[in-house]
């Protein structure tokens, strides 16, 4: 990329590079090289620019299905414009918030843009808000002083002044208690956070990107969640398609997993059966992504070479899969009742 500066000596060649700037042109710098602080400024942000082009044509790889990715696998139209948001997202300070069903790879996203903003040499702090006690959330965020609370036998940093030059992402934000909203929101605005037990502002320099599979409008209907908050960690929305909307993306990630799966167990497996292929597309996968990564290793389980088939699949697959004694019993029963009928 640093090859692509235009390096101008006269007054017509500024014009020039003024217009190749315009035209896609990165920068252009003028001579004699004066201020070396310009000249290492334009130097910096253009390798940082060259980065994050690598990034986003690793992302293509990816895409393509040539790379190693778990749920980021796609041509679909829906997995391009994602991957393009990514990259754009990636590249602005505004808070990013991912909406998807559960197993679409919301953590992935979020990971994906702090690989690829300036930000990806900094800390990338992950929080299941859902998981944490409601008790301690605040201490967990935040951090603590010596003393705020029973057994707080020591001070402790918390997520987001541990997250300071990169990103914290704030997972199931839909569960974040109304108490602990108003306190994010204040950081969100103010840029500072305050440990439990201590009023002192502590300056944090830190991205939030968080992500949710609730509907957040819903919840704002029923008091459940701030308004205010909600556009505040809004400014960039992210949809994640679910899986039966890109049903062509499924033997690209079927075809990655048997890879994955084949690496980790050794066995000679060679691929997957036209039936059964056809059986994981038409399936509704309400569990997403997350639930073909379990199928796949279930059939790695029961296949122990040649291609995965049908009978490898599980039994959600095979409807008709009622033991057969099961079966014998619902046709005397059946009999049974078309006997009595008849008699009566």
């Amino acid at each position: 990329m640093v090859d692509r500066a235009v390096l101008a000596k006269g007054i017509a060649d500024v014009r020039d590079a003024v217009r190749a700037v315009r035209e896609g042109l990165f920068d252009y710098l003028t001579k004699p090289f004066d201020d070396l602080e310009s000249l290492e400024a334009t130097i910096d942000k253009a390798l940082e620019l060259d980065r994050a082009y690598r990034e986003i044509d690793s992302l293509r790889c990816t895409l393509d299905g040539r790379g190693e990715g778990q749920a980021l696998i796609g041509r679909s139209p829906a997995m391009v414009t994602l991957f393009s948001l990514i990259a754009s997202a990636a590249q602005s300070e505004a808070p990013t918030i991912v909406f998807g069903e559960s197993g679409t790879g919301k953590e992935l996203v979020a990971g994906a843009i702090h690989r690829l903003s300036p930000r990806h040499q900094g800390p990338f702090i992950k929080v299941n808000s859902a998981a944490l006690n409601e008790s301690l959330l605040e201490s967990e965020l935040f951090g603590h002083v010596k003393g705020a609370f029973t057994g707080a036998d020591r001070t402790r940093v918390g997520r987001f002044e541990a997250a300071n030059s990169g990103d914290i992402f704030l997972d199931e934000i839909g569960d974040l208690p109304m108490s602990t909203q108003a306190k994010l929101l204040r950081v969100l605005q103010e840029k500072v956070i305050e440990k439990v037990g201590d009023h002192a502002p502590i300056p944090v320099n830190v991205r939030v990107i968080t992500a949710t599979n609730k509907d957040l409008h819903r919840l704002m209907a029923l008091g459940r969640f701030r308004e205010d908050l909600y556009y505040r960690i809004g400014v960039i929305p992210i949809h994640l398609p679910p899986l039966r909307e890109r049903r062509e993306d499924i033997p690209l990630l079927v075809k990655a997993f048997i890879n994955r799966a084949r690496r980790k167990t050794r066995k000679p497996l060679t691929g997957i059966s036209d039936e059964a292929m056809e059986m994981l597309t038409s399936h509704d996968w309400p569990g997403n992504v997350r639930e073909l990564i379990n199928v796949i290793e279930y059939a790695f389980v029961l296949c122990l070479e040649g291609v995965i088939g049908p009978e490898h699949l599980p039994a959600t697959f095979h409807p008709r899969s009622v033991p057969l004694q099961e079966e014998r019993r619902a046709a005397r029963l059946g009999r049974a009742t078309d006997e009595r009928q008849r008699l009566i």
